[in-house]
Protein backbone atom coordinates (compact mmCIF):
# COMPACT_ATOMS: atom_id res chain seq x y z
CA UNK A 1 0.00 0.00 0.00
CA UNK A 2 1.38 3.65 -0.95
CA UNK A 3 1.62 5.96 1.95
CA UNK A 4 1.49 9.57 0.73
CA UNK A 5 3.27 12.08 2.57
CA UNK A 6 2.74 15.94 2.16
CA UNK A 7 5.78 18.58 2.05
CA UNK A 8 5.09 22.21 2.73
CA UNK A 9 7.56 24.62 1.91
CA UNK A 10 9.07 22.06 -0.88
CA UNK A 11 10.90 24.76 -2.55
CA UNK A 12 13.25 25.95 1.08
CA UNK A 13 16.65 24.44 1.87
CA UNK A 14 15.30 21.37 3.62
CA UNK A 15 12.58 20.78 1.45
CA UNK A 16 15.01 20.59 -1.51
CA UNK A 17 16.82 17.99 0.36
CA UNK A 18 13.25 16.13 1.79
CA UNK A 19 13.09 15.67 -2.60
CA UNK A 20 16.66 14.15 -3.02
CA UNK A 21 16.13 11.97 -0.26
CA UNK A 22 16.15 7.94 -0.66
CA UNK A 23 12.50 7.13 0.50
CA UNK A 24 11.32 3.47 0.80
CA UNK A 25 9.69 2.07 -1.63
CA UNK A 26 6.11 2.66 -1.90
CA UNK A 27 6.29 6.03 -0.29
CA UNK A 28 5.05 9.03 -2.32
CA UNK A 29 6.03 12.15 -1.39
CA UNK A 30 3.95 15.59 -2.77
CA UNK A 31 5.76 18.54 -3.34
CA UNK A 32 2.75 21.02 -4.36
CA UNK A 33 3.91 24.55 -5.73
CA UNK A 34 2.45 27.59 -3.57
CA UNK A 35 0.12 27.96 -6.62
CA UNK A 36 -1.53 24.60 -5.82
CA UNK A 37 -0.85 25.56 -1.97
CA UNK A 38 -1.09 28.39 -0.28
CA UNK A 39 0.02 27.89 3.33
CA UNK A 40 -0.42 31.30 4.53
CA UNK A 41 -4.25 30.68 3.24
CA UNK A 42 -6.52 28.23 5.27
CA UNK A 43 -8.83 28.31 2.48
CA UNK A 44 -5.86 27.18 0.09
CA UNK A 45 -5.07 24.33 1.99
CA UNK A 46 -8.68 22.76 2.76
CA UNK A 47 -9.59 23.18 -0.91
CA UNK A 48 -5.91 21.02 -1.29
CA UNK A 49 -6.35 18.42 0.81
CA UNK A 50 -9.99 18.04 -0.33
CA UNK A 51 -10.19 14.82 -2.21
CA UNK A 52 -6.29 13.67 -1.35
CA UNK A 53 -5.71 11.70 1.32
CA UNK A 54 -2.16 11.82 2.93
CA UNK A 55 -0.40 9.76 5.96
CA UNK A 56 1.51 12.37 7.28
CA UNK A 57 2.76 15.76 6.79
CA UNK A 58 6.41 17.13 6.92
CA UNK A 59 6.03 21.00 7.16
CA UNK A 60 8.88 22.96 6.04
CA UNK A 61 7.36 26.22 5.10
CA UNK A 62 8.59 29.52 7.31
CA UNK A 63 9.10 32.80 7.15
CA UNK A 64 12.36 32.72 7.71
CA UNK A 65 13.54 36.50 6.84
CA UNK A 66 14.60 37.54 10.13
CA UNK A 67 15.31 40.86 10.48
CA UNK A 68 12.07 42.08 7.86
CA UNK A 69 9.91 40.09 10.63
CA UNK A 70 10.55 43.21 12.59
CA UNK A 71 8.38 44.96 10.29
CA UNK A 72 6.73 42.27 8.78
CA UNK A 73 5.04 40.68 11.88
CA UNK A 74 1.51 40.30 10.01
CA UNK A 75 2.68 37.67 7.63
CA UNK A 76 5.43 35.91 9.90
CA UNK A 77 2.58 35.38 11.77
CA UNK A 78 0.39 34.22 10.15
CA UNK A 79 2.87 31.57 8.80
CA UNK A 80 4.84 30.87 11.17
CA UNK A 81 2.11 30.67 14.27
CA UNK A 82 -1.58 30.04 12.53
CA UNK A 83 -0.62 27.68 9.62
CA UNK A 84 0.91 25.23 11.19
CA UNK A 85 -1.98 25.31 13.86
CA UNK A 86 -4.12 24.92 10.54
CA UNK A 87 -2.28 21.75 9.30
CA UNK A 88 -1.78 19.84 13.12
CA UNK A 89 -6.07 20.50 13.05
CA UNK A 90 -6.14 17.97 9.96
CA UNK A 91 -5.74 14.97 12.43
CA UNK A 92 -2.79 14.21 9.56
CA UNK A 93 0.27 13.24 11.60
CA UNK A 94 2.67 16.13 11.35
CA UNK A 95 6.14 16.90 12.03
CA UNK A 96 6.77 20.68 11.93
CA UNK A 97 10.09 22.38 11.68
CA UNK A 98 11.06 25.25 14.66
CA UNK A 99 13.93 27.63 15.61
CA UNK A 100 16.62 27.91 18.00
CA UNK A 101 15.50 31.46 18.13
CA UNK A 102 12.90 30.69 20.36
CA UNK A 103 15.39 31.62 23.20
CA UNK A 104 17.06 34.23 24.59
CA UNK A 105 20.60 32.74 24.46
CA UNK A 106 21.14 33.75 28.34
CA UNK A 107 21.92 29.89 29.26
CA UNK A 108 25.75 29.19 29.74
CA UNK A 109 25.64 25.49 28.30
CA UNK A 110 23.56 23.78 25.69
CA UNK A 111 19.89 24.29 25.59
CA UNK A 112 16.88 21.33 25.96
CA UNK A 113 14.04 20.61 25.23
CA UNK A 114 12.54 21.32 28.84
CA UNK A 115 14.13 24.79 28.59
CA UNK A 116 12.65 28.22 29.35
CA UNK A 117 11.70 30.12 25.85
CA UNK A 118 12.10 33.60 25.54
CA UNK A 119 12.55 34.89 22.26
CA UNK A 120 14.15 37.79 21.07
CA UNK A 121 12.55 39.45 18.29
CA UNK A 122 9.04 38.94 16.37
CA UNK A 123 10.69 35.82 13.88
CA UNK A 124 11.24 33.90 17.21
CA UNK A 125 8.43 34.32 18.94
CA UNK A 126 6.10 34.01 15.87
CA UNK A 127 7.60 30.12 15.48
CA UNK A 128 7.39 29.54 19.17
CA UNK A 129 3.51 30.35 18.62
CA UNK A 130 3.61 27.78 16.06
CA UNK A 131 4.87 25.14 18.20
CA UNK A 132 2.28 26.07 20.61
CA UNK A 133 -0.48 25.73 17.86
CA UNK A 134 0.91 22.34 16.77
CA UNK A 135 0.94 21.00 20.34
CA UNK A 136 -2.43 21.99 20.76
CA UNK A 137 -3.38 20.78 17.38
CA UNK A 138 -5.32 17.41 16.63
CA UNK A 139 -3.03 15.61 15.22
CA UNK A 140 -0.20 13.78 16.79
CA UNK A 141 2.88 15.86 16.04
CA UNK A 142 6.70 16.28 16.15
CA UNK A 143 8.08 19.59 16.83
CA UNK A 144 11.40 19.72 15.26
CA UNK A 145 13.85 22.54 16.60
CA UNK A 146 17.17 23.50 14.59
CA UNK A 147 19.55 25.83 13.54
CA UNK A 148 21.72 27.80 11.42
CA UNK A 149 20.58 25.91 8.43
CA UNK A 150 23.13 25.49 5.36
CA UNK A 151 23.18 23.72 2.32
CA UNK A 152 24.12 24.08 -1.89
CA UNK A 153 20.15 25.59 -2.11
CA UNK A 154 18.61 29.05 -1.38
CA UNK A 155 20.03 31.91 0.11
CA UNK A 156 22.21 30.88 3.81
CA UNK A 157 25.00 31.92 5.65
CA UNK A 158 27.87 29.24 3.69
CA UNK A 159 26.72 30.84 0.46
CA UNK A 160 26.44 34.27 1.32
CA UNK A 161 29.79 33.84 2.47
CA UNK A 162 31.09 32.02 -0.97
CA UNK A 163 29.80 35.28 -2.71
CA UNK A 164 31.28 37.75 0.00
CA UNK A 165 34.64 36.19 -0.34
CA UNK A 166 34.79 35.85 -4.51
CA UNK A 167 34.61 39.64 -4.04
CA UNK A 168 36.67 40.53 -1.30
CA UNK A 169 39.99 39.75 0.22
CA UNK A 170 38.67 40.50 3.64
CA UNK A 171 35.00 39.82 5.59
CA UNK A 172 34.60 40.83 8.88
CA UNK A 173 32.00 38.25 10.72
CA UNK A 174 30.78 38.27 14.26
CA UNK A 175 32.22 36.41 16.40
CA UNK A 176 30.45 35.98 19.93
CA UNK A 177 27.28 34.46 18.85
CA UNK A 178 27.55 30.80 19.10
CA UNK A 179 25.70 28.13 17.68
CA UNK A 180 25.51 24.28 15.96
CA UNK A 181 25.81 24.71 12.08
CA UNK A 182 23.34 22.62 10.52
CA UNK A 183 23.00 20.81 7.41
CA UNK A 184 19.64 21.04 5.46
CA UNK A 185 20.29 17.22 3.92
CA UNK A 186 20.70 15.98 7.48
CA UNK A 187 17.68 17.88 9.13
CA UNK A 188 15.54 15.96 6.04
CA UNK A 189 17.33 13.10 6.66
CA UNK A 190 15.88 13.11 10.40
CA UNK A 191 12.55 14.59 9.08
CA UNK A 192 12.33 11.36 6.76
CA UNK A 193 13.07 8.91 9.96
CA UNK A 194 10.73 10.85 12.11
CA UNK A 195 7.81 11.09 8.89
CA UNK A 196 7.82 7.11 8.31
CA UNK A 197 7.96 6.54 12.10
CA UNK A 198 4.89 8.51 12.47
CA UNK A 199 3.11 6.44 9.75
CA UNK A 200 4.35 3.01 11.11
CA UNK A 201 4.09 3.03 14.69
CA UNK A 202 1.17 4.73 16.44
CA UNK A 203 3.06 4.75 19.73
CA UNK A 204 6.00 6.62 17.85
CA UNK A 205 7.25 9.41 20.50
CA UNK A 206 5.77 13.08 19.96
CA UNK A 207 6.30 16.29 21.40
CA UNK A 208 9.34 18.72 21.03
CA UNK A 209 12.82 17.76 19.63
CA UNK A 210 16.46 19.25 19.22
CA UNK A 211 17.95 18.72 15.68
CA UNK A 212 21.53 19.93 14.90
CA UNK A 213 25.09 18.58 13.42
CA UNK A 214 27.07 18.17 16.15
CA UNK A 215 29.75 20.46 17.77
CA UNK A 216 29.74 24.53 17.77
CA UNK A 217 30.80 27.45 16.25
CA UNK A 218 31.12 30.79 16.00
CA UNK A 219 29.73 32.45 12.51
CA UNK A 220 33.18 33.56 12.40
CA UNK A 221 34.64 30.18 13.40
CA UNK A 222 31.70 29.04 10.79
CA UNK A 223 33.06 31.18 8.42
CA UNK A 224 36.49 30.41 8.25
CA UNK A 225 35.99 27.08 8.04
CA UNK A 226 34.02 27.49 4.57
CA UNK A 227 37.04 28.81 3.61
CA UNK A 228 39.42 26.51 4.55
CA UNK A 229 37.70 24.29 2.48
CA UNK A 230 37.01 26.44 -0.38
CA UNK A 231 40.79 27.03 -0.73
CA UNK A 232 41.66 23.49 -0.51
CA UNK A 233 39.08 23.15 -3.27
CA UNK A 234 40.30 26.01 -5.88
CA UNK A 235 37.48 28.50 -4.82
CA UNK A 236 37.54 31.88 -2.18
CA UNK A 237 40.12 32.20 0.73
CA UNK A 238 39.73 35.61 1.77
CA UNK A 239 40.81 36.57 5.30
CA UNK A 240 38.19 36.23 8.14
CA UNK A 241 38.29 39.15 11.15
CA UNK A 242 36.41 38.58 14.23
CA UNK A 243 33.89 41.27 15.36
CA UNK A 244 31.11 41.91 17.99
CA UNK A 245 27.71 42.02 17.51
CA UNK A 246 27.92 45.73 18.61
CA UNK A 247 30.13 46.00 15.38
CA UNK A 248 27.37 44.59 13.02
CA UNK A 249 24.13 45.99 14.21
CA UNK A 250 20.54 43.76 12.86
CA UNK A 251 17.03 45.07 13.00
CA UNK A 252 16.38 42.00 15.07
CA UNK A 253 18.27 40.59 17.75
CA UNK A 254 19.82 37.47 18.22
CA UNK A 255 20.81 35.24 20.84
CA UNK A 256 24.20 34.87 22.21
CA UNK A 257 24.05 31.06 22.58
CA UNK A 258 21.58 29.22 20.89
CA UNK A 259 23.81 25.79 20.59
CA UNK A 260 20.90 22.54 21.02
CA UNK A 261 21.24 19.49 22.23
CA UNK A 262 20.32 16.46 20.92
CA UNK A 263 20.38 13.66 23.62
CA UNK A 264 16.60 13.46 23.37
CA UNK A 265 16.30 12.71 19.58
CA UNK A 266 19.32 10.39 19.74
CA UNK A 267 17.60 8.22 22.87
CA UNK A 268 14.14 8.52 21.25
CA UNK A 269 14.96 7.85 17.50
CA UNK A 270 18.17 6.69 17.64
CA UNK A 271 19.47 9.65 15.36
CA UNK A 272 22.83 10.57 15.95
CA UNK A 273 23.95 13.49 14.41
CA UNK A 274 27.68 14.18 12.47
CA UNK A 275 29.70 16.61 13.18
CA UNK A 276 28.90 19.66 11.67
CA UNK A 277 32.04 20.01 9.80
CA UNK A 278 32.04 16.70 7.37
CA UNK A 279 28.38 18.28 7.15
CA UNK A 280 30.33 21.82 5.71
CA UNK A 281 32.53 19.49 3.79
CA UNK A 282 29.88 18.06 1.58
CA UNK A 283 28.33 21.30 1.09
CA UNK A 284 31.45 23.08 -0.24
CA UNK A 285 32.15 19.60 -2.10
CA UNK A 286 28.85 20.38 -3.88
CA UNK A 287 29.26 23.82 -4.63
CA UNK A 288 32.55 24.53 -5.33
CA UNK A 289 34.63 21.26 -6.04
CA UNK A 290 35.84 18.06 -3.91
CA UNK A 291 37.77 18.79 -1.21
CA UNK A 292 40.92 17.18 -1.12
CA UNK A 293 40.76 14.16 2.15
CA UNK A 294 43.67 14.79 4.21
CA UNK A 295 45.32 12.38 6.55
CA UNK A 296 45.66 9.07 6.60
Amino acid sequence: MTRNILVTGGQGQIGLELARQAWPEGVSIAFPPRAELDIASQASLATYLRGRSFDAIINCAAYTAVDRAEEDRELAFLVNGEAPGWLADTGIPLVHVSTDYVFDGSKAGYYGERDPVAPLGAYGASKLEGERAVGAGQSRSVVLRTAWVVSAHRQNFLKTMLRAGAGSPKLRVVDDQRGCPTSAADIAAALRVIGLRLIEDRDAPLGLYHFVNAGEATWCGLAREIFALSSAAGGPAPEVEAITTADYPTPAKRPANSRLSTDKITSDYGIHPRDWRAAIRDIIDELVGPVPQTGA
